[in-house]
């Protein structure tokens, strides 16, 4: 199990208070309540569930995997859930619901840059219209009880251009005039998707204009380093890490680590690596029963798999899982052997999908 030091510096959003200013973001078909409690179990001081329509929160139905979309466990509060859509009239009853089902805070996304996203009016198409955008904060604002946060994700802005740069101030200015705890700002533009870096410079101008008002920053977040670096070149007040997690949620350690002052530990060894996959794999058993987990898993494992020194021949093992048998297979062959890990920020791959985070 993973040791998880006191950072040594909190967050609050709104009136949830965090242990630590580093959390996991809203991901895109992954982080669903097995990847959300290895995070907590690892250091996340806090998570979001993964990116869900309006609509679909509203009539989910009864179906197991549906239902397993909204799932939560006790041992994960406090937990966010994230909604997005396109006409403010669906948003107010998908936030009840979502506080229906336990989420302590309910983020809206502005920020996903998927084309097909944004082709529905979601999204990152959202910092174009200040007007649906500011909206929508408001319907959800006023739907949910008043200790309940509500939060949102930006990009900033749609593209480079000065107009751009208008519609984002003026959603960032009006949500918190709407009752916004927090804004988690990522340093790309829509348009730039997840190419080139995260204008880091960017974010420290929004935390210098927001004053006392809490921004969460997120972008090119790979390493514990990166997280630290983040807080203490723009001011933000908390990390939200994304990509970096999937497969590595020692990161949340090792971040909590470096702010305490102390070094950062090293890699997860082999048998730690092989402790956090077979609970990640009982955990998503768990929730959508083995054929689903086999699907899923598998791209959580090839991620998994960079942080193991043979990081080519686990991962093609680890596509060929389809049920328990194969995964406990792979784990008894590549994993039997104790030894040290790798650090997996040396190959990061920018080709991910759409993450909301």
């Amino acid at each position: 199990m993973t040791t998880v030091p006191s950072s040594g510096r909190t967050l609050s959003i709104g009136g949830v208070p965090l242990e630590a200013p580093v959390v996991q973001a809203a991901l895109a078909g992954y982080s669903d309540r097995a990847m959300r409690v290895v995070a907590r179990r690892h250091g996340a001081a806090y998570s979001l569930g993964e990116v869900l329509l309006d609509t679909f929160v509203t009539h989910v139905g009864t179906n197991r995997r549906n239902l397993a979309r909204l799932a939560l466990a006790d041992e994960e509060h406090p937990v966010g859930g994230q909604l997005m859509g396109a006409n403010p009239d669906d948003f107010a009853p998908a936030a009840r619901r979502l506080v229906a089902e336990g989420y302590d805070v309910i983020d809206i996304n502005f920020g996903c840059p998927v084309k097909k996203v944004l082709g529905r009016c979601r999204g990152g198409y959202l910092l174009g219209v200040p007007e649906t955008a500011l909206e929508i904060v408001a319907r959800v604002r006023d739907a949910v009880p008043a200790h309940v946060p509500v939060t949102l994700k930006m990009r900033r802005g749609i593209d480079d251009t000065p107009h751009s740069a208008d519609r984002f101030w003026t959603i960032f200015d009006g949500a918190f005039a709407r009752g916004a705890a927090a804004i988690t700002v990522h340093g790309r533009t829509v348009q730039q998707k997840y190419v080139g870096p995260s204008n880091w410079e960017f974010l420290a101008a929004v935390k210098r204009h927001a004053g006392e008002r809490t921004v969460i920053g997120s972008g090119d977040l790979f390493s514990a380093a990166a997280c630290l670096a983040m807080l203490e070149r723009t001011g933000v007040d908390g990390v939200s890490v994304a990509r970096g997690a999937i497969g590595n949620p020692w990161i949340f350690a090792q971040a909590r680590a470096l702010l305490a002052g102390h070094p950062q530990p090293p890699p997860p060894t082999i048998h730690e690596q092989r402790d956090a996959l077979r609970e990640h794999w009982r955990l998503a058993v768990e929730l959508h029963g083995e054929q689903l987990a086999g699907r899923t898993m598998r791209k959580f494992a090839i991620k998994y798999a960079r942080v193991h020194p043979d990081y080519l021949v686990v991962r093609d093992a680890f596509i060929r899982v389809k049920v328990n048998a194969d995964w406990q297979a792979v784990l008894d062959r590549h994993y039997a052997a104790d030894g040290p890990g790798r650090d997996p920020a040396t190959d990061v791959d920018e080709t991910d999908g759409c993450q909301v985070g």
